[in-house]
């Protein structure tokens, strides 16, 4: 919303807090306006009743309140600049404020909400609770006088209603010149003549205060620079509260070259403890004293129990089950998938898994550290036994599990390796199926069949046609591309060359193939078409006449040969589409009572890319000479067309 398109706006401001409202209007009457919404809202905050205390009296969400906060808390290297004929005019700054959108009326919304909710189900169902939840319901109401008592100290301080004057208002514009200097020469400015050395340290002196000023250790997020000024300590705490689980490695990265290992080792354990030789936050420093869980109201110390379970647990195994340690440790769902989440990630049907591989060389160059959080956690163990009495299958992990702490790194190469051996173990059990099959065979058919095993692939060129994939199906074809050549030229598929029988049950073959395809499909883009032979291939038995080797060109011209026509879809210049994905064919004839229309349809895609259905209707009702029903072009549409966004595309052809 610019200034111009103000209808109306106040504002208001309370100069001590340098606190700043403004209420701006909301053009109901837009049509990006969601009227069902807006009154949804206003239900919501004010109920069915209307007075003076409702927020929106119009009974619609028709106004919006921003609210400010500081920007930056140190403003006086900040200065609002003006440039007129030749003169830059600086005014300095004492406050920048940003505004945000303010959502009280959703607490106003909640409030109600809560309040009715209270008033259905009565007070007294409480009164059983009241004991187990003491501890929690007396920091709760501490926690909300605490907040209480300093909304009411804000609020003691009355609002300062402003006037709002626009922009090309003349008091707007007697104010705007208070911006420029009066003075008229540098004469009369003597601070200004000076070296540009002096002026520069004038403009931006040394922040003195602001270094004595900074705390030792802040809570809130610091850059490097700033970090590596504090204590050794306040470092190594600050990024571990923040980062949760670090490699040792890592750690003296972020702490800089100059840190002392053996220092920085006795600080980390007094934040953290090791967990598959990786250093993870104690619970104690997430959670201090007297502090709670922000979902369930739960006192500290249970929390640090149920974390200290969970990272007992992953010193047992790699992996954890959620459902276990809700039912040991009985905390919420929410908290238990943070505690989850500080150190682990979820695996479908699997669990969450330590996020971090097992640190052997830490392991191996501090056995002594080792050692000790080992007895540290021998202690912690004993302290989760009494309070969560643990059975034995909770401290006792299973066979696999006392060698999963060390995961088994496979490299890309034995993978690779594996997976040749594989291989050549099933292409050893299909040789000797095939020459099973093949010495079972009538000696009339003998001639006709051919020993896949001593093919040999023609060395030739290959043209400038993308190759089918062959990923899938290179072990059952025996070296073959999917049974086809990547050359279109190629009419020689094989060393040497095929009996005359071969070649025309070969074209058989594929003829038949080509045409049921169509018949079901009607529209095919070649990439498409070469996927669907791949699926055919892989359901035929070894030895298939099919596996003779077909190029791209035959199966092209046999799709041309079968009555299917290409179609030169104009694709946008800017299409990504592959070369095989530009080649659009379709079935001219079928041979029912849709063949004119699908070719009036095919005719308005070969000059289109993208049609609306209400163009395909009225061309269709035109050329055919009646009034098609929906019920017809649906028929034909879902023959050749998919719909994507409103518009009509041939099938294969949308580009999302």
């Amino acid at each position: 919303m610019t200034y111009d398109d103000v209808t109306h706006l106040s504002a208001k401001i309370k100069p001590k807090q340098q606190k700043v409202e403004l209420e701006m209007a909301i053009d109901t009457l837009n049509p990006n306006y969601c009227r069902s919404k807006g009154e949804q809202i206003a239900l919501n905050v004010d109920g069915t009743c209307t007075d003076e205390t409702s927020t929106y009296s119009s009974k619609l969400m028709d106004k919006q309140t921003f609210c400010s906060s500081q920007a930056a808390s140190n403003v006086s290297r900040y200065a609002a600049a003006v440039y007129k004929k030749g003169e830059l005019h600086l005014t300095p700054l004492h406050g920048i404020l940003q505004l945000r959108p303010s959502f009280t009326y959703l607490d106003k919304a909640d409030a109600k909400h809560r309040e009715r909710e209270a008033a259905n189900e009565g007070v007294s169902c409480f009164k059983g609770f009241g004991a187990e939840f003491n501890d929690s319901e007396q920091a709760r109401q501490r926690r909300v006088q605490s907040y209480e008592f300093l909304q009411k100290r804000q609020a003691e301080e009355h609002w300062v209603h402003l006037h709002y004057y626009g922009l090309k208002d003349s008091r707007s514009e007697h104010e705007r010149q208070y911006l420029f200097s009066q003075g008229h020469g540098l004469a009369e400015n003597t601070e200004l003549i000076k070296s540009p050395s002096e002026y520069l340290m004038m403009l931006m002196p040394p922040s003195v205060e602001e270094e004595n000023d900074k705390p030792m250790a802040p809570s809130n997020v610091l850059s490097m620079a700033q970090l590596r000024t504090l204590p050794l300590a306040d470092q190594i705490k600050i990024l571990m509260k923040n980062v949760k689980v670090m490699p040792f490695a890592n750690l003296m990265s972020l702490l800089g070259s100059g840190s002392d290992s053996t220092a920085v080792l006795r600080c980390i354990q007094q934040v953290a403890m090791l967990v598959q030789g990786n250093w993870v936050v104690k619970s104690d420093v997430l959670y201090p004293k007297d502090t709670s869980s922000p979902h369930s109201g739960v006192p500290a110390e249970v929390l640090c129990r149920g974390r200290d379970f969970v990272m007992w647990k992953f010193t047992q195994d790699r992996w954890v089950v959620r459902k276990e340690v809700a039912t040991v440790t009985k905390l919420c769902p929410e908290d238990v998938k943070d505690f989850l989440e500080h150190m682990s990630v979820a695996r479908i049907n699997k669990g969450w898994e330590f996020m971090l591989p097992y640190d052997e060389d830490f392991v191996k160059k501090h056995p002594d550290i080792v050692q000790r959080q080992h007895m540290l956690w021998m202690g912690i163990q004993a302290k989760l036994e009494k309070v969560y009495n643990l059975l034995k299958e909770h401290l006792t992990p299973k066979k696999q599990e006392a060698q999963s702490v060390r995961p088994l790194l496979v490299s890309g190469e034995q993978r690779v390796n594996m997976a040749k051996a594989k291989v050549k173990q099933n292409y050893g059990q299909l040789e000797k199926e095939f020459q099973k099959q093949k010495a079972e065979m009538k000696s009339n058919d003998a001639s006709g069949k051919m020993d896949v095993s001593s093919i040999r692939i023609k060395e030739e060129p290959v043209s400038d046609e993308e190759p089918m994939d062959t990923s899938a199906y290179e072990g059952m074809n025996n070296g073959l591309v999917n049974g086809l050549h990547t050359e279109d030229d190629s009419t020689d598929p094989l060393n040497g060359h095929l009996p005359g029988g071969c070649i025309d049950r070969v074209a058989q073959e594929l003829k038949a193939f080509v045409s049921s395809t169509f018949k079901k499909q009607f529209v095919l883009t070649l990439s498409e078409l070469k996927r669907l032979f791949n699926l055919h291939l892989a359901s035929l038995p070894p030895g298939h006449t099919l596996f003779s080797g077909i190029s791209d060109k035959m199966l092209q011209d046999m799709v041309l040969d079968t009555g299917c026509k290409q179609i030169l879809v104009p694709f946008p210049p800017q299409t990504a589409a592959s070369p095989d994905e530009l080649k659009v064919y379709a079935l001219w004839e079928a041979g029912d009572t849709y063949d004119q229309h699908r070719q009036v349809l095919l005719e308005i895609f070969s000059k289109n890319y993208r049609v609306r259905r209400n163009v395909i209707q009225n061309q269709l009702s035109q050329e055919c000479g009646e009034d098609l029903n929906k019920q017809e072009v649906d028929r034909v549409l879902k023959d050749c067309c998919v719909s994507y966004g409103g518009m009509w595309y041939l099938k294969g052809t949308v580009q999302s």
